[in-house]
């Protein structure tokens, strides 16, 4: 499944799409949809449904995020960063190891 992404061109619009995908795909109040909530305990999605947000995020924006991609997010400001660098809107985020900048830029030529 792929949302339009229309008028998305840096991270605080795909900040923002991110929040609007979780809180109508799951339910969550946006008031608990923080840059700082953490995906699981403060959001309370379970790892498939953080899995089906980074296929929703995939699917939508053309990207691809590789094998371990929930080992280096906790919180979901870190995953509209990592997704805003894979599509060339953001900086590299200082919090993912450089093996895992590596497999990004493997399987993504924009990042």
């Amino acid at each position: 499944m792929s949302k339009s992404i229309e008028g998305i061109s840096n991270w605080m619009h795909m900040f923002r799409w991110i929040v609007k995908l979780i809180r109508d795909e799951y339910g969550v109040d946006e008031a608990l949809l923080t840059r700082n909530a953490t995906l699981e305990t403060d959001i309370g999605l379970t790892i498939d449904k953080v899995e089906q947000v980074l296929e929703f995020i995939s699917d939508s924006f053309d990207i691809r995020f590789p094998e371990g991609t929930l080992d280096e997010l906790v919180r979901l400001e870190e995953l509209c960063l990592l997704a805003s660098w894979i599509k060339g809107y953001y900086k590299r985020p200082d919090f993912i190891s450089d093996d895992f900048e590596a497999r990004c830029r493997a399987i993504n030529t924009i990042a």
